[in-house]
């Protein structure tokens, strides 16, 4: 090969390599980036650590699964003032843009 090819084999070699770096943390509609995976795990821990301050939720029967900020709500709780306080409670979350109530009155 020449010089040419050789500074050309290069050059592709590192927009290739570069391109797929971007890619592997870029976010998609099903898919989160590195930051909003660490940013969703946080505001899980927030949720939580909320409801076990809370006297009326009882969150070890409460899942709570974050994405993009979306809270989902799963699990059982014992009144329907239970379940709409847990929502509540995870509105008022930062970082919070929705809450999805999945919980079951037992």
């Amino acid at each position: 090969m020449n010089k040419k090819s050789l500074i050309l084999a290069a050059l592709f070699a590192l927009i290739a390599g570069q391109a797929a770096l971007q890619s592997g943390c870029a976010a998609t509609r099903t898919r989160e980036s590195s930051g909003e995976y660490i940013d969703d795990s946080a505001v899980t821990t927030k949720v939580k650590a909320a409801f076990v301050k809370d006297d009326a939720v009882k969150a070890r029967n409460i899942d709570v699964q974050t994405f993009k900020g979306v809270v989902q709500l799963s699990g059982f709780v014992d009144t329907p003032y239970q379940k709409q306080r847990a929502g509540d409670i995870a509105g008022g979350v930062a970082g919070v843009r929705s809450v999805q109530n999945n919980l079951e009155v037992k």
